[in-house]
């Protein structure tokens, strides 16, 4: 594949936008017959998971991070914070706020919204653990794209064992603002090599990008993804904000691989094959 330069280019190349995902209309209807769909896909979306207040609380505990007080949770800028001197050239260099959970109660309520627990063990097969929580933001005209790639395959996730992704949608996500991008069923390759090319990706002709398939979600919407499902989100070129959650859990006796397996996994170190 030719090199991609401009963000129109990657956006256009590497993702579909004529392929919808099907969605569940509330996390009550996610049963253990519906785990099936999970196992076969490597994914399921909601329509409706939070509350509007619930939704309006932990964007107002995002935003007072940003702007107000970290609280000690830490805050990725696409440059250094020293020279943002606007709140609105500050929310343009934010992509990620992450460690929040014991920072803010009306974050980690979320995080431990007993539904999203009562699926995550329904899905994992043992009680559940929380192990990541970070929220993904994507302001307007020109919020990055995350390529494509497989959760499992950054080292903090990398288990011997299943790990299951959560995706709040706290503002719509739609298609021309960054809404998530999946292939379904390609957990069951298995681990890939990742590579450092704009991010730490999937060699992007290595994508089966014809089987994309988008998921828009409402705010408030949620989809809950296997860890090694190839998934990623283009840039937001509209005017409108994306702002997501998102948490990663394991199984209670799930443990870390080793540096080595996680190397010989997910990386082309030792193999030295090339994207």
């Amino acid at each position: 594949m030719a090199q991609l330069r401009t963000p129109q280019e990657i956006s256009d190349r590497l993702y579909r936008y004529d392929r919808i995902a099907e969605k569940y209309e509330s996390l009550r209807d996610i049963t253990a017959e519906k785990a099936a769909e999970y196992r076969e896909r490597g994914y399921l979306a909601v329509e409706h998971a939070l509350e509007p207040s619930e939704v309006r609380d932990a964007v107002d505990a995002l935003m007072e991070m940003i702007f107000v007080d970290a609280k000690g949770a830490a805050l990725q800028f696409t440059k250094p914070a020293s020279e943002l001197r606007t709140n609105e050239e500050r929310e343009q260099a934010v992509r990620k706020v992450h460690k929040f959970v014991e920072q803010d109660e009306r974050l980690k309520r979320v995080a431990y919204h007993p539904d999203i627990l009562a699926k995550m063990e329904l899905l994992l097969g043992e009680p559940p653990k929380l192990v990541q929580d970070m929220a993904l933001l994507k302001p307007p005209m020109g919020g990055g794209e995350k390529p494509w790639h497989q959760d499992m395959a950054y080292g903090n996730l990398a288990y011997d064992k299943p790990v299951a992704g959560v995706w709040i949608a706290l503002d719509e996500a739609e298609l021309d603002n960054g809404c998530m991008h999946v292939i379904p069923g390609s957990h069951a390759d298995g681990a890939t090599p990742h590579y450092a090319i704009r991010d730490w990706q999937l060699c992007d002709a290595h994508v089966a990008v014809e089987k994309d398939v988008a998921i828009p979600l409402q705010s408030g919407g949620l989809m809950i993804f296997h860890g090694l499902l190839k998934h990623g989100t283009p840039y937001n070129l509209s005017s409108k904000r994306r702002r997501a959650l998102q948490f990663h859990y394991v199984g209670q006796s799930a443990e870390k691989l080793s540096p080595q397996e996680y190397k010989r996994t997910f990386t082309n170190e030792m193999s030295g094959a090339e994207c």
